[in-house]
C-alpha cells in the first residue's frame, strides 16, 4: 500500500526536515506485520514528494493476532490488506512520522508551525459510504478532495464500483495536522481496525484530534467509527472532547447516519463485541428501555446556558469572550438582541478561522455583523481592545495557561481590562473519577485542573488583589461527594451581592 506527500513550498526539499527523513536515503521500519519504507520519488527545489510504502506480509499479519482466536479460513491470508490503505497504514504512519505528527522541527520551526501547500495521494483506499464519505470527512478540514470510485473490473463496467476509492487531497495545511487527519480518518473511512480496540484508543483519538476534531461537523460519526462503536469508549471520548473548550459534547444517543443493515464489507475484521453497522449496545448495567429515554443534556450546553443566564442576571449588554475557540458562545450571544456588542478573542488564528466559518461571517446580515468583533490576542499581554465591556467570559480557558503565567492573565483581565463582571468556568478535578477510562487530566493541553478548594482559593486571591467579589455555582450534576463536573465563579466589582447577579 502506498501514500505520497508532496509540497511546492520553496525550497521543497525542506519537506525532509519536517518529516525527519532524509531525501537521499531509503529508510526501512519493521512492523509486526511487514515493512514500512520511506523514500523520495522526486526531491527538487520546486517540488518534493515523500512516499510511504507498506509491504504487508499476510502470514505475519495472521500470526500477530495471537493464538487465542484461531481462524482457519483462507480469507485471513488472501485479502486486500497488502494493497488497500487501512488502519495498518495508519499505524505505520504513526510510527514512521512520530515526531512530525507532534509538529516539532528544530531545524525549521517556523515552517512546521504554519500551513504549507500539500498534495496527498492514496491510490487504493477502502471507503465505506463511497467517495461522498471522503468529501464529508476531509473537506471541513480545509482540503480540496478528489475521490474517484475504483470499478470492480474495468473490463466489465456493468459490474459497478468496488468499495475502494482513489483519493487525492490538496490544500494549505500544517503538515502535523495533515498527518493526524490521515491517522484518524484512514481507519474511519475503512470502518475497521486490524487490532483490538482498547481503552487507550480514546487517548490516541484525543491526542491526534485535539486541534480539529472538536469543531468537525461529523465528529460524532468519526468518533464512533474510530472506536469501533464501543459505546463506553464513545461516551468517554464525547465527554473529553467537550473539555477542549466550549466546542462540543455530543448527545450520547447516536444519530441515524448510516444504514444499520448495510454490509461493512468482507474485510471489516476488527475484533468487536458489537456487529459492525449496528448501533452500540446499551452500557453494562443499563436497562434496554433506558436508551429510549431523553438523552442526558451535554455538559457544554449546560455550561453555555449557565453563562448566558448569569450574563442576563448581571444586565450586561456588551460581552467579550476571552478564548472564544470556535465561536459557539459568540454565536449564542449574537442570537440574543439584548447583547448589543459582542467580541470574541483567541490566541489561535485557526480557531478564529473556524469561528468565522461557523458564524457564516461572510454572509452575516449587516445589523448582526455590526454587533460583532473577532480578533486575535493573547490573554497574558495587556491589550486595549479587551477593555470597555460590561462582562468578560473565560469559559474553560484558565486551565490551558501555564501556572506561572496566571498572574499575567489576572493582571490583564481584572487589572487592566477591568470589566464590571467576569465569569470563569473550569473543570472540577475531583469529578474526574466519574469519567471511565480517564487517566490524568481531561485533556493533554490542560496545564492543571483545580479541586473546588483550589479554585476558590485562587478566586479569593484575585478578589483581594483587584477589588472584586465572587460567588460560585455548580454546572452539571452536583455530586454530593465530588461536586459538579464544571465549577463556575462569578466575579463582580462593588458589593458582594452584585457578584452573584444584578447591576453594579
Amino acid at each position: 500500500m502506498l501514500l505520497t506527500i508532496s509540497t511546492t513550498v520553496r525550497p521543497a526539499t525542506d519537506l525532509g526536515f519536517l518529516l525527519h527523513k532524509h531525501p537521499d536515503r531509503v529508510q526501512e521500519f519493521g512492523q509486526s506485520y511487514g515493512t514500512a519504507r520511506v523514500f523520495y520519488p522526486e526531491a527538487g527545489e520546486e517540488r518534493c514528494t515523500a512516499a510511504l510504502m507498506l509491504d504487508v506480509d499476510p502470514v505475519r499479519l495472521v500470526r500477530s493476532r495471537g493464538r487465542s482466536t484461531p481462524d482457519y479460513a483462507l480469507g485471513q491470508y488472501v485479502n486486500d490488506r497488502p494493497y488497500a490503505a487501512s488502519s495498518l497504514l495508519a499505524v505505520a504512519l504513526a510510527d514512521v512520522f512520530r515526531t512530525a505528527r507532534t509538529g516539532r522541527c528544530d531545524s525549521r520551526p517556523e515552517l512546521a508551525a504554519g500551513p504549507i501547500p500539500l498534495e496527498i495521494t492514496l491510490p487504493v483506499l477502502p471507503c465505506r459510504g463511497g467517495p461522498e464519505m471522503a468529501h464529508r470527512f476531509f473537506e471541513p478540514l480545509g482540503w480540496t478532495v478528489g475521490a474517484q470510485a475504483v470499478p470492480l473490473d474495468e473490463g466489465f463496467p456493468e459490474w459497478g464500483d468496488s468499495r475502494y476509492v482513489r483519493l487525492s487531497l490538496r490544500g494549505e495545511v500544517r503538515l502535523a495536522d495533515a498527518l493526524n487527519h490521515l491517522y484518524v480518518l484512514l481507519p474511519v473511512l475503512d470502518d475497521a481496525k486490524h487490532y483490538w480496540i482498547a481503552s487507550d484508543e480514546v487517548d490516541k483519538l484525543i491526542r491526534a484530534g485535539e486541534s480539529w476534531l472538536a469543531a468537525h461537523p461529523d465528529r460524532s460519526l468519526i468518533t464512533r467509527r474510530y472506536l469501533g462503536r464501543r459505546w463506553a469508549l464513545a461516551r468517554t471520548a464525547f465527554a473529553r472532547l467537550a473539555e477542549l473548550g466550549d466546542d462540543v459534547e455530543e448527545d450520547l444517543e447516536p444519530p441515524v447516519e448510516e444504514d444499520p443493515a448495510a454490509d461493512p464489507g468482507p474485510m471489516a475484521d476488527a475484533p468487536s463485541s458489537e456487529p459492525a453497522g449496528e448501533l452500540p449496545a446499551a452500557p453494562a448495567g443499563e436497562a434496554p428501555g433506558e436508551r429510549d429515554a431523553a438523552p442526558k443534556r451535554p455538559l457544554n450546553v449546560l455550561r453555555r446556558e449557565a453563562v448566558l443566564g448569569a450574563l442576563a442576571e448581571f444586565g450586561a449588554h456588551s460581552v467579550i469572550d476571552l478564548g472564544c475557540g470556535s465561536g459557539q458562545l459568540v454565536g449564542a450571544l449574537l442570537d440574543r438582541p439584548e447583547f448589543t456588542k459582542v467580541a470574541g478573542v483567541d490566541v489561535s488564528a485557526q480557531a478564529l478561522a473556524i469561528a468565522a466559518r461557523r458564524l457564516r461571517l461572510d454572509r452575516m446580515p449587516e445589523r448582526r455583523r455590526e454587533r460583532l468583533l473577532l480578533f486575535q490576542g493573547a490573554l497574558t499581554y495587556t491589550d486595549d481592545r479587551f477593555a470597555g465591556y460590561d462582562a468578560a467570559v473565560l469559559m474553560e480557558v484558565v486551565e490551558h495557561v501555564d501556572p506561572p503565567r496566571l498572574t499575567a492573565l489576572e493582571r490583564v483581565v481584572f487589572g487592566a481590562a477591568r470589566p464590571g463582571h467576569v465569569i470563569v468556568t473550569t473543570p472540577n478535578a475531583e469529578y474526574n473519577v466519574r469519567y471511565d477510562f480517564l487517566e490524568g487530566m481531561r485533556h493533554p493541553d490542560h496545564r492543571f485542573e483545580w479541586t473546588r478548594a483550589q479554585f476558590q482559593a485562587w478566586a479569593a486571591g484575585v478578589c483581594r488583589e483587584y477589588g472584586y467579589h465572587v460567588a460560585f455555582r455548580p454546572v452539571g450534576d452536583d455530586d454530593p461527594e465530588l461536586g459538579p463536573p464544571t465549577q463556575m465563579a462569578l466575579f463582580g466589582r462593588g458589593s458582594a451581592a452584585n457578584a452573584g447577579g444584578g447591576d453594579d
